[in-house]
């Protein structure tokens, strides 16, 4: 009997070949992005430093609407915080997750709101 392969391992493998030709620099920092069943979350990470320069997510918005219009307000909030810090575009990471659902809501908002990518 052949044992299914989860659905995160499958995402994280994934990720792993999308990571490798993507990185994040002080210019452009890497905007990425996970998803929970119950939250979602989004960073800005300078992969030359190793350092997480904003960071948002729906816990701490302490959000109570549905889960795509809590994930546009999480892209809101992080490029409301990239343009305190004076960061106008990102490389885009969506996690090894389709570009669909809660991932897309974020990444749009998040361009209304300024950023590029």
């Amino acid at each position: 009997m052949i044992k299914k392969e989860s659905r995160n391992s499958v995402r994280i493998r994934r990720h792993e070949k999308i990571r490798k030709n993507l990185a994040g620099t002080p210019d452009a920092p890497r905007l990425c992005v996970f998803r929970s069943n119950s939250a979602i979350y989004a960073q800005i990470i300078d992969d030359t430093k190793g350092v997480t320069l904003a960071s948002s997510s729906s816990l701490g918005l302490k959000a109570k609407l549905n889960n795509i219009e809590t994930a546009a307000m999480v892209g809101k909030d992080i490029a409301e915080k990239a343009k305190k810090l004076k960061i106008s575009s990102v490389v885009f990471d969506r996690g090894g997750y389709l570009y669909h659902g809660r991932v897309k809501a974020l990444a749009e908002a998040a361009r209304e709101s300024g950023l590029e990518f």
